[in-house]
């Protein structure tokens, strides 16, 4: 309670008890308790998902073990209850997205966005060109140093089994989608890569994105860990429970400190 001067004047005293600022009760902050967790329930059932890099066809733009917030809303189609509030628009070339893989059903897979449609591409010598001109790519790594004729030069040399595409249907599919030399992104499809392009099974594999498989946009790392990388192969109750308790022991020794937080771009 602020404390009035012995010789103040009636007028003081009375600015002192007008501004005098009531406490807050126990059923206010239970209240204020209360809309705090339904705006994060909400955030979370509706608008954010979790999610765990599981490969490194990413990096170093995302490591394997990093735990992102995927924002499900932004690519999705507008609704009416929610299109004032949440910044919806299209997917642009350079996204980053999580979706649906449409060789293996059930797998979350993250890309980059390097076609959208109408777009025309190829590679020559691993270097990518989208209608026409080369795609300045810093964000890419180049960590395997042997020359692929398939994924190199996409795609000039038809799709085999040789080459690691396992997708019977994008072996026999893939030849109506060429024009000129370049790869034409159809209707309703995206071209999607891997950052890590050497090791990427992305779009030359697998086929163009279908536009309701994406889920969404990641926003940020929340966490990270070393993880190896078959880890996401282990399915069973035991591996899960080893893991879980290596997760214990070395919470603080192997989390990646420098990337809690960081911005997925």
């Amino acid at each position: 309670m602020p404390k009035v001067p012995e010789k103040a004047t009636k007028r003081e005293k009375e600015e002192v008890v007008a501004n005098k600022k009531p406490g807050e009760t126990l059923a206010e902050f239970l209240a204020s308790l209360a809309e705090s967790l339904i705006v994060v329930l909400f955030l979370l059932t509706f608008v954010l998902q979790n999610f765990e890099i599981p490969s490194s066809s990413m990096e170093n733009t995302l490591l394997i073990g990093d735990h992102v917030f995927v924002n499900r809303e932004q690519f999705a189609p507008p609704t009416r209850w929610l299109g004032a509030l949440m910044p919806y628009r299209q997917i642009s070339r350079g996204d980053i997205v999580v979706f649906l893989s449409p060789e293996e059903p059930g797998l979350f897979v993250v890309k980059r966005i390097i076609g959208v449609p109408g777009d025309r591409i190829h590679l020559r010598d691993g270097a990518v060109y989208r209608n026409g001109e080369k795609l300045v790519e810093p964000y890419v790594q180049h960590k395997v140093a042997n020359y692929d004729p398939y994924r190199d030069n996409f795609p000039a040399v038809p799709p085999a089994e040789m080459y690691g595409i396992t997708s019977q249907e994008w072996i026999a599919d893939m030849a109506s989608h060429i024009e000129g030399g370049d790869i034409v992104v159809p209707p309703n499809s995206y071209f999607g890569m891997g950052d890590n392009r050497d090791v990427s099974k992305d779009s030359r594999y697998w086929g163009f994105i279908p536009r309701e498989n994406v889920i969404g946009r990641p926003m940020f790392i929340y966490w990270s860990f070393i993880t190896p990388p078959d880890q996401y192969l282990m399915r069973g109750a035991s591996d899960r429970v080893g893991f879980l308790a290596h997760i214990a022991l070395h919470f603080f020794d192997q989390t990646r400190w420098s990337r809690t937080l960081r911005i997925v771009q």
